[in-house]
């Protein structure tokens, strides 16, 4: 199991980039590898379920373990195959205006490194206008 940890800045109010993570519509806005995203609720909560659907036709089940708004942190695990990663997300005010967000993925090494530099510019994307 390998556990790596990336973060952006950008302009973006604290408010708009938890929204853009509280509702699965709006995934595909700022993340370049969702093409669209399938859920039981149309906000994340601990235990919405559903698909997110990428690139060349492959989609992936997830499940929302947890979600703090209060803190504006939420965990969820993505099936890849055989095997699972879990990401946990992050939003905070950052400094000097705008917002930080952050991501901690979980899982094996191989899906772990390949996924975090896709992570790194949807999370670029998330904290920009």
């Amino acid at each position: 199991m390998t556990t790596l940890s990336t973060h952006a800045t950008g302009t973006v109010d604290p408010d708009e980039a938890w929204s853009r993570y509280l509702l699965p519509a709006r995934w595909s806005e700022w993340s370049p590898q969702i093409r669209s995203v399938d859920a039981t609720a149309d906000q994340i909560a601990p235990g919405v379920t559903g698909r997110v659907h990428g690139p060349l036709g492959v989609a992936v089940p997830f499940v929302v373990d947890s979600v703090d708004e209060a803190a504006r942190e939420w965990v969820w695990t993505v099936r890849v195959g055989p095997t699972s990663m879990t990401l946990v997300h992050w939003v905070r005010p950052g400094p000097g205006g705008g917002t930080t967000t952050g991501l901690r993925a979980s899982g094996p090494a191989p899906l772990i490194v390949g996924y975090l530099p896709l992570a790194q510019l949807a999370l670029q994307k998330l904290v920009r206008s």
